[in-house]
């Protein structure tokens, strides 16, 4: 098992576990034999999910075994529902409570629950689909493609095994641009920068020392270390209700679709990407959130996110394991104004391309996983305090896929916050919507309903104003 993969492995607490957890919605239900098959067939040819993790003091490494599918997928369903009353609230606490659920060490480390009489908004009966998987195992990215690979693009497709099709399912990542000056030689550079970052730490005894550490460690490591000591020197974001130490309780909301083609007008009518219109919209969202609980909101204050970014070529995106980095995006929650609030959003946006912040947080990471799990977690507390959210936002396929015969009306997913971080924020878009979810630790938030219904007032403004005119 690599450095990386071991280090999310050792990241589980009390207060977070490590866990992917998504949540897809299909159209009529697929009885648990036909998902069998189809994990057996397009799941199962990745040895990961064939194999359990063990571990020793000299490290840890996947060992294979006879996998019992009726060990990881579990058939359940909902209470009966009222005549076109929805539960969303009874799968989204089913939800919630199963992201707090260890999974069985002794066995290969994913779940899937088939979830049967759920009702959704728009009153239609649906089967939902819970997927639990270890981040050791992968990424959200590479799991994405992997998931995708189980579905097909008609509901009569023969059997097959998975293909490049899941890679390509994965559009171009909206955080790619940032990383376009990197090359395989700023890899290597990057690992050996890493190394001696975690030398000039010595016994790491005092983590008050680290940014000192980094700044002479600058002098010689050049302009990687320069965003190593960027990356740990930075100041915490504001104080707000949503930071503090989780207990572990969580719960769980998602937003439904918006038009992905609206938010692709809203970008273009403002000079801003897609990306930039989501990020605006979570940070307002977060804003109205926080004052309608009645907290002051400076005009300076800040929330920071940090956003896992794809680093590998679209050819290798069906690889398992971790590659990817952290970006410290820091949201102008702060400016009332919408428009003013995208402008930033985007400036700050722009200021994050070249930066090679989000390799060198991977580097490190793979370093902390060959140190004892005490010095990681130490160190990982340490970033944790710096920010308040972790956020993703991976594009999904733009056409409807099937699995037994049954469409995916719409997809979810969480992946997991480390530290004493209690705040996830995830978008995906599939089919020509965009959906926005949060997870969140019941010590800092009980009510995430009361968030994501903020998502979508906050991209109306933008689109009021864009008919309006009067934004220059």
């Amino acid at each position: 098992m690599s450095t990386v993969d071991t280090a999310w492995l050792r990241m589980d607490s009390d207060g977070n576990l490590m866990m992917i957890v998504g949540v897809s919605m299909l159209s009529k239900p697929v009885s648990p034999d036909e998902l069998k098959h189809a994990l057996q067939s397009r799941f199962m040819v990745y040895s990961r999910f064939r194999s359990r993790v063990v571990s020793d003091v000299s490290g840890s490494w996947w060992q294979e075994q006879e996998v019992d599918l009726d060990d990881h997928v579990i058939h359940t369903a909902l209470a009966d529902p009222a005549k076109n009353k929805s539960n969303k609230p009874a799968l989204q606490h089913l939800v919630g409570k199963l992201s707090q659920q260890r999974l069985d060490p002794d066995k290969p480390l994913w779940q899937m629950h088939l979830v049967d009489n759920c009702v959704g908004e728009d009153g239609k009966l649906r089967q939902a689909l819970i997927i639990r998987i270890h981040h050791c195992i992968a990424d959200g990215v590479a799991l994405v493609g992997v998931f995708m690979s189980m579905f097909d693009t008609r509901p009569d497709a023969p059997d097959h095994q998975p293909t490049a099709r899941a890679a390509a399912a994965a559009e171009e990542s909206p955080w790619e641009q940032i990383m376009l000056p990197v090359t395989a030689a700023s890899l290597k550079a990057i690992d050996l920068s890493s190394t001696m970052f975690m030398k000039s730490l010595g016994v790491l005894g005092e983590l008050d020392k680290i940014p000192a550490q980094l700044t002479n460690l600058a002098d010689t490591a050049g302009q990687l270390a320069i965003d190593a000591v960027k990356l740990t020197t930075m100041e915490e974001d504001s104080p707000t209700r949503l930071k503090g130490k989780p207990n572990g309780k969580k719960h769980v909301s998602w937003s439904e679709p918006l038009p992905l083609s609206e938010v692709k007008a809203i970008g273009k009518a403002f000079g801003c990407s897609i990306n930039d219109v989501l990020m605006a919209s979570v940070a307002g969202a977060l804003r109205s959130y926080l004052r309608v609980k009645g907290d002051a909101v400076a005009h300076d204050c800040d929330v920071r996110v940090m956003v896992p970014v794809n680093l590998r070529k679209a050819s290798r995106q069906q690889k398992l394991g971790n590659a990817f980095g952290l970006v410290p995006l820091v949201l102008p929650v702060g400016l009332e104004d919408p428009v003013a609030r995208l402008y930033e959003v985007r400036h700050r946006m722009n200021e994050l391309k070249g930066s090679y912040t989000a390799l060198v947080a991977m580097s490190v990471l793979g370093v902390l996983g060959a140190t004892p799990k005490q010095v990681q977690t130490e160190i990982q507390n340490y970033f944790a305090r710096k920010a308040t959210a972790v956020m993703s936002n991976v594009p999904g396929p733009q056409t409807p896929l099937f699995i037994a015969g049954s469409q995916l009306d719409q997809c979810m997913f969480w992946v997991p916050q480390s530290g004493d971080i209690g705040i996830g924020v995830s978008i995906l878009s599939y089919n020509g919507g965009v959906q926005f979810g949060i997870v969140t630790d019941d010590a800092l938030v009980q009510d995430p309903d009361n968030i994501i219904k903020r998502f979508a007032p906050e991209f109306e403004k933008l689109v009021m104003m864009a008919l309006m005119g009067d934004w220059e």
